[in-house]
């Protein structure tokens, strides 16, 4: 069974973040949400979210995938926390899985993760993506890597994501059931 681990940070985007642990379980994969401070996650449009656990409990695990949510200012807190860039290094190394959405994808561009790969990222956070090659896609996937755009393209982004860890097969289940 696929290992998913979403970060939560304080200020994350509750849309992307809920929509991803929301349609993964459906797709019947194991997705725990980590913390990166406290339990209790505030959202930034105020709802708090209390997560499985926190990050320096469960971060050496072996993931297939960790997700990163946008939202600010969650993915500041992402992009300068050093044990995220370690954990997203690890898996990059591993050939394992990463994807960020809105503004999140600004914590792999700080380390030069996107370096010469296709990425997306919610509009004014381009110049934050390091080299990368921009595209107004909803969703892209370069190898490894997955972003997408915004609050907007949660879904689309949460089935692709069910997609690559499940196969077409179970994405579209999903998005049936959905009624997409």
């Amino acid at each position: 069974m696929s290992q998913v681990a979403v970060l939560l940070a304080d200020g994350f985007e509750e849309i992307e973040a809920i929509t991803i642990v929301d349609v993964l379980r459906r797709a019947d994969v194991q997705v725990r949400t980590l913390a990166l401070k406290n339990k209790t996650v505030q959202g930034a449009h105020g709802i708090a979210v209390e997560a499985d656990a926190l990050f320096d409990q469960e971060h050496s695990k072996e993931w297939d995938l960790v997700v990163l949510p946008g939202g600010q200012p969650g993915a500041n807190t992402l992009r300068d926390d050093p044990r995220v860039a370690s954990l997203i290094e690890r898996q990059l190394g591993q050939s394992r899985k990463v994807a960020a959405i809105c503004a999140a994808p600004i914590a792999l561009g700080a380390h030069g993760m996107l370096k010469g790969r296709r990425a997306t990222c919610y509009p004014g956070f381009e110049d934050q993506l390091r080299d990368a090659k921009l595209s107004l896609e909803p969703v892209v996937v370069d190898n490894d890597i997955t972003t997408s755009r915004g609050p907007g393209t949660a879904m689309t982004f949460a089935l692709n994501l069910v997609e690559q860890l499940k196969g077409k097969a179970k994405a579209d289940s999903v998005r049936k059931g959905m009624l997409l």
